[in-house]
C-alpha cells in the first residue's frame, strides 16, 4: 500500500485521472489505425508519421490499466516492473518524438514548397521514424538498472536510497522534452508567421484552419507531456534533490 497519505493521495488522483485517458484515447487510437490500415494502399509520408504516432499513443494507453491498478493495489516489484516503466518511457518519447517530426515536416513544407519531392517521401518518413524508436529503446535499454525492482519501494516508484542516475535525468528532459519544445515552438511559430505573410484571399480560411490547428498542437503538447513527465521523474528527483 501507499507509504504516506500524501503519496497514496497523488496515487488515487492520478488513477482517476488515467481512467479516462484510458477509454477515450485507447478509442480514439485504435480507431486511427484503422482508419490507416484500411487506407495503406494511398499513404504518404504524412500517413506514416500519424500511424507511427497513433501506434504509440495507443501502446501508452494500452499499459494505463496497470498503473491504475498498482495506485490501488500495488503491484510486486518484479521485473514486470521494470518492464512497464521502460515501457510507459519508450512510447512516452516516441510519441513526443514523433510530434516534434511532424512539426518539422510541416514546417518544412511551408517553408520550402518547391523542394519537397527532395525529402518528402514515404521512405524518408519510415527511416525517421525508425530511428525514433530505435533511439528511445536503446536510451531504455542503457539505463535499464536505474529501473530495477531492487531499486523500486512501489512497481513506478523509484526508492529515496536508489534515485535515478543523473545522466538518465537529463536525457529525458533534454532529449525527451526541452529540445522537442524548442524545435516545437520554433516551427510552429515559424509556420504560423508563414502563412500570415500570405496575401492569397482564397486561401485565407484554409490559413485561419491551419495556424489553428498549429496553435492548438503546440499548446496540448506543452501541457500535456509536461503533466505526463513530470509525475514519472518526480521520485527520481525527489529523491536527487534529497
Amino acid at each position: 500500500m501507499c507509504n504516506n497519505n500524501n503519496t497514496c493521495e497523488v496515487e488515487i488522483l492520478q488513477a482517476v485521472g488515467y481512467l479516462p485517458v484510458f477509454l477515450v484515447g485507447l478509442l480514439l487510437n485504435m480507431a486511427a489505425l484503422r482508419v490507416f490500415l484500411a487506407k495503406r494502399a494511398m499513404w504518404t509520408d504524412t500517413h506514416i508519421y500519424m500511424l507511427n504516432l497513433a501506434a504509440a499513443n495507443c501502446s501508452l494507453v494500452f499499459f494505463l490499466p496497470f498503473r491504475i491498478y498498482n495506485a490501488f493495489h500495488h503491484l510486486d516489484r518484479t521485473h514486470f516492473c521494470t518492464f512497464l516503466i521502460s515501457t510507459h518511457y519508450i512510447n512516452m518519447y516516441a510519441s513526443i518524438l514523433t510530434v516534434t517530426a511532424i512539426s518539422i515536416h510541416r514546417y518544412l513544407a511551408v517553408k520550402y514548397p518547391f523542394h519537397t519531392r527532395t525529402w518528402r517521401s514515404k521512405k524518408v518518413a519510415a527511416v525517421v521514424c525508425g530511428t525514433i524508436w530505435v533511439t528511445v529503446v536503446t536510451i531504455c535499454a542503457v539505463f535499464r538498472k536505474d529501473n530495477d525492482p531492487r531499486k523500486l519501494v512501489t512497481c513506478y516508484e523509484v526508492s529515496q536510497e536508489n534515485t535515478l542516475s543523473l545522466e538518465f535525468l537529463v536525457v529525458l528532459e533534454v532529449l525527451g522534452y526541452l529540445l522537442p519544445v524548442l524545435i516545437l515552438v520554433f516551427c510552429s511559430t515559424q509556420t504560423i508567421r508563414i502563412l500570415m505573410k500570405e496575401k492569397d484571399e482564397d486561401t485565407t480560411v484554409e490559413k485561419r484552419n491551419i495556424i489553428g490547428i498549429v496553435t492548438a498542437n503546440l499548446i496540448v503538447f506543452v501541457l500535456q507531456y509536461k503533466l505526463d513527465i513530470k509525475p514519472s521523474h518526480r521520485a527520481g528527483m525527489d529523491s536527487s534533490a534529497s
